[in-house]
């Protein structure tokens, strides 16, 4: 029987959400083989204050005490140096930036990033990360759409990394050879995230096919090669961010002239399992640990512990085994995963 064990793996880039959906996909992090969560602000209303933060956790860790959440505050003009200060003494770790209207609950998201440098300062002086959604809005009158919007986005990373060369900057969900190759140019400080979904799926996987449409989508076989290339090298500034974004399956599967399906993927509940047999894949499982564990955590500064607890094993899936569940549900939510259906080659040994 084929094992791999992996320390401390860790998803940096999840959503929870919040009431009824919560309690069912939170469970989920411990579900797919990770303990810790870098968890997003893009709540209704969004998390915009250190006092929400910390309640948001509250209710987190009563639904799963078992896993670390990292949380975050959503930029916006309610942010001043003065809650960034509190913040990071309160333990927040990061501020998420949206461009606005260009994912979930984007509306109150920014347009201009030049009104934020005094908030930016007080991140790079106190040490908290920048998490940028490395898109803009689709435009007209620039040609600015869903497949372009991602290398669009790359001069204002640039931009900000020369600003302020000290502030952590993650660039989140790379979908492109462009932004990979953005991330490499830039100094020690600036990250990038990748998806599992990111590294499985092209355009023609999710044009006319709901389940597999998310924002950023899913580019073409070159960017989705760029993604698996330095995956495969191990850069060490490039790790899982999962993304994972639960949706009730009726706004996945249908959409109208006037309300599309919704952006998102769900892979919380699969994650490792899926990750290593995505590496496999393109031969790079020996990079799993650095991807899933080490680079992230070394940029988060968030130690990779050795100990049991924290210690997840896998292995081969025997013939008939490793069939994705068609759907998780809890009371009257539901959520459909990734891929469901169909077979991983890896499982989550249990009792671990």
């Amino acid at each position: 029987m084929t094992t791999i064990s992996i320390n401390s793996p860790a998803d940096f880039h999840v959503h929870l959400r919040q009431g009824s959906m919560s309690a069912l996909v939170t469970p989920h992090v411990r579900k797919g083989g990770f303990n810790l969560a870098y968890v997003m602000p893009n709540l209704n209303p969004p998390i915009t204050t250190t006092a929400q933060a910390l309640l948001y956790k509250a209710e987190l860790q009563k639904i799963d005490p078992t896993v670390e959440y990292l949380m975050t505050l959503y930029l916006s003009p309610d942010i001043t140096p003065e809650e960034i200060r509190n913040a990071k003494k309160a333990g927040i770790v990061g501020v998420k930036s949206y461009p606005r209207g260009v994912t979930t609950n984007s509306d109150g998201g920014i347009e201009s990033y030049e009104m934020y440098y005094p908030v930016f300062e007080a991140m790079q002086e106190v040490d908290m990360v920048l998490n940028l959604h490395g898109e803009i809005p689709s435009d007209s009158n620039t040609n600015t759409h869903i497949l372009n919007a991602e290398p669009q986005f790359l001069p204002h990373l640039h931009r900000l990394h020369a600003a302020f060369p000290s502030l952590r900057i993650v660039l989140e969900h790379a979908t492109t050879r462009a932004a990979v190759d953005a991330v490499k140019q830039c100094g020690e400080t600036v990250a990038c995230t990748i998806t599992a979904h990111h590294i499985a799926l092209t355009v023609d996987d999710w044009a006319g096919q709901s389940w597999n449409f998310c924002k950023p989508v899913a580019k073409f076989p070159d960017d989705r090669q760029a993604l698996r290339d330095i995956i495969r090298e191990g850069h060490p500034r490039f790790f899982l961010g999962s993304d994972s974004a639960p949706h009730p399956p009726h706004s996945k599967s249908t959409s109208t002239p006037s309300n599309g399906c919704a952006a998102g993927i769900y892979t919380s509940p699969i994650l490792l399992p899926l990750v290593a047999h995505l590496l496999e894949s393109f031969g790079a499982l020996e990079r799993l640990q650095g991807f899933v564990s080490e680079n992230g955590r070394a940029f988060y500064k968030r130690e990779v512990s050795r100990d049991i607890q924290t210690t997840v094993v896998l292995r081969k899936v025997n013939a008939g085994s490793g069939i994705i569940q068609e759907a998780y549900g809890l009371g009257t939510d539901s959520v459909v995963p990734f891929w469901a259906g169909r077979k991983l080659d890896w499982e989550i040994v249990e009792g671990q």
